[in-house]
């Protein structure tokens, strides 16, 4: 189930619970024993930086999939730890990640220190708006997080996921697994909150998985007998084909789904109904052509339905999971916090830089 460990940062005595956090995680992805302890330096840096720079954050922790999608026999568990923040931002990234750099009076180390231990480092600063900071921790050091069998793939995929209240469990799930050349996307939020919402989203990500072949209606379809025995969800499922450049799209529910193409954002819409529950008769596929300007980016329910791109959402080298949390940060704040489990997976054409 969508295990999720979230610790505000507003002191000092948070930073432990943070490193506490990162090595529960850090057990539950089965890392070996220096992989933990990169994932509690990480973790405690991160935190840290919140305190010193940006008056305090928030720090989330989650078993991830790789950012390169790995075949559907392919299991490689990831820590990610994002730390999220509105405080006044960062005007020049690549001179923060130099070692030295500080404006807090210290010795600059932390973010070159994450840079260099984590698999996987994303970084994006708005002033004005505040920093999302990425690593992801993976079994063996300074290996991208891809599936042994992947080799460059023309996408990547990321996301977020906060439960409720700092629940234990969220009701949503998601994931995206490879075939060939192509890709399936499905997000999942389970009825209501709690472990029973996330056992319905858990029984999806596992039939996809089982099944990333078929169309996105048949999926559905599919996912129908699958979900019965639970409480049933939302739930949305993209198929890219690489060979012919089309998105496929189907869905059920109120997951939000946008395409951005150039400058310009089209909805993909979702039937009304509860996968497991009430399916509709028809579930046309809706087909957009991808080309390298695109990006696709879904959504449950906790993020608002207008909410608004900011300077993160733009084909870019950002890793798709800092766009992801961006869109997070400008949809809310220290002072109104997400308002349901919240999930957002973004899917990008662009291969990211580790410093990006």
């Amino acid at each position: 189930m969508p295990r999720v460990w979230e610790v505000p940062v507003h002191d000092s005595t948070r930073v432990r619970d943070v490193r506490v956090a990162a090595a529960d995680a850090a057990g539950h992805a089965g890392l070996a024993g220096d992989r933990v302890a990169a994932a509690e330096l990480v973790a405690t840096e991160l935190a840290t930086n919140l305190l010193k720079h940006a008056g305090g954050g928030r720090i989330l922790l989650d078993l991830v999939e790789p950012a390169v999608p790995a075949y559907g026999d392919e299991r490689t568990p990831l820590v990610q730890i994002v730390a999220i923040d509105h405080g006044p931002g960062i005007r020049d990234t690549s001179v923060a990640l130099r070692d030295g750099y500080s404006t807090a009076a210290s010795l600059g180390a932390g973010l070159g220190t994450c840079l260099r231990t984590a698999d996987d480092f994303g970084l994006h600063s708005a002033p004005g708006r505040g920093t999302v900071a990425l690593a992801r921790i993976t079994s063996r050091p300074n290996r991208r997080t891809q599936g042994p069998r992947s080799g460059p793939f023309p996408v990547r995929v990321g996301g977020i996921n906060l439960p409720l209240a700092e629940a234990e469990f969220s009701g949503d799930a998601w994931t995206a697994v490879r075939t060939g050349d192509r890709v399936t996307l499905m997000l999942a939020d389970g009825l209501g909150h709690g472990p029973q919402a996330a056992r319905a989203s858990s029984a999806a990500v596992e039939e996809v998985r089982s099944a990333p072949h078929l169309p996105p209606a048949d999926l559905l379809r599919r996912l129908h007998g699958a979900l019965r025995g639970t409480r049933g969800a939302a739930v949305a499922v993209a198929q890219l084909d690489l060979d012919t450049g089309q998105l496929s799209f189907a869905g059920v529910g109120n997951i939000g789904a946008r395409l951005l193409r150039g400058d310009s954002w089209h909805g993909l819409v979702s039937r009304p109904g509860i996968v497991g529950a009430h399916l509709p008769t028809h579930l046309p596929p809706q087909r957009q052509p991808w080309t390298d300007d695109c990006l696709l980016v879904l959504h449950s329910d906790g993020l608002p339905s207008r909410w608004s791109p900011g300077p993160a959402v733009a084909p870019s080298s950002l890793d798709p999971a800092v766009i992801a949390a961006s869109i997070v940060r400008d949809a809310s704040s220290p002072a109104r916090p997400v308002r349901d489990d919240t999930a957002v997976v973004v899917l990008s054409p662009f291969p990211w830089d580790r410093s990006s």
